[in-house]
């Protein structure tokens, strides 16, 4: 059976064509597309006309590759830009009636789950916990886990579109400004560290967008590109994420197109992103640090595989 997978982020709507056989599967297409469904409304909880059009267009765009390659099912799933946002059913409606695609919209909860699923494809995560995190554009997920089990997952309204549109920070960002941040991300994040009390880990694994870019960055500074090509998992150092950390927030919106491994849809909230995942290295005292390429929407890939 051949299945297309479309995941509805805040920034991108991310299309994945497999084929599943019994329990295994054989990637047929993957692409991408910019949305920014958050952009100049996300903090009033609205989906704006502009970024809701682009949605839909990017749907659109989908329907044709899934037709192309004759896939016969089509599971769609929306996170937190559409769940939130007031008129996130009216886009739904709107997806159903122009492209077809009928789009689950899944609560926090759920949605940290099937990162999960998706990361456990990546790597191997072993006994010992980890520390899962997820930046999206809308929400933030943590999950701390070990191959077995999930033993603690939150969802944050922490997305870096939303940081982006609360803070509008300068260029570069100043020190005040990223005091600010992690002051207001450190209050929000307090169920988290006062999780890790109990379950005790200093291994982070950062599923998927923003830590794509941070390890793409890492690897053009100290390592060569190829080192990234046909893997799941990227291990790096925590002082070669600082290194990264401290070129972006020194950095303007102009010198960020221009850095090596930073996608250009990406330039304006990385360096947010790379403030939060900063914050929870030097608070949980991370000494390891994992990229896995995989989360929701191969977790999605692994519940049709196990169903």
């Amino acid at each position: 059976m051949q299945v297309a997978i479309i995941d509805c982020g805040t920034n991108t709507f991310n299309l994945f064509i497999a084929e599943v056989k019994n329990s295994s599967y054989r990637t047929i297409f993957k692409t991408k597309i910019p949305v920014k469904l958050g952009e100049g409304a996300i903090d009033r909880n609205l989906i704006a006309e502009v970024p809701f059009q682009r949605g839909i267009e990017a749907l659109k765009t989908h329907k044709i590759t899934i037709e192309k390659y004759k896939t016969e099912k089509i599971f769609a799933f929306a996170t937190s830009a559409i769940r939130s946002a007031k008129n996130g059913l009216e886009f739904v409606k709107v997806a159903k009636k122009e492209t077809g695609i009928d789009i689950n919209v899944i609560d926090g909860n759920r949605e940290a789950e099937l990162i999960y699923y998706g990361v456990k494809q990546a790597l191997y995560m072993g006994k010992e916990k980890s520390l899962i995190m997820d930046i999206g554009g809308g929400s933030t997920e943590f999950i701390i886990a070990n191959n077995k089990e999930i033993f603690w997952k939150k969802s944050f309204q922490l997305g870096v579109s939303r940081l982006l549109e609360k803070f509008k920070p300068n260029e570069p960002i100043t020190k005040k400004e990223i005091e600010k941040v992690e002051n207001y991300l450190e209050k929000e994040i307090q169920p988290l560290l006062t999780a890790i009390k109990k379950h005790s880990t200093q291994s982070l694994v950062g599923a998927s967008g923003s830590f794509d870019s941070i390890a793409e960055m890492v690897a053009h500074r100290f390592y060569k590109l190829q080192l990234l090509k046909g893997r799941t998992t990227f291990e790096f150092k925590i002082n070669e994420m600082k290194a990264v950390h401290d070129a972006l927030i020194k950095s303007t919106y102009e010198e960020r197109l221009r850095m090596k491994g930073l996608v250009k849809y990406r330039a304006d909230m990385i360096v947010l992103s790379s403030i939060f995942v900063n914050l929870v290295i030097e608070k949980l005292k991370i000494k390891r640090m994992r990229l896995s390429i995989f989360a929701l929407k191969e977790g999605v890939l692994w519940e049709i595989m196990n169903s």
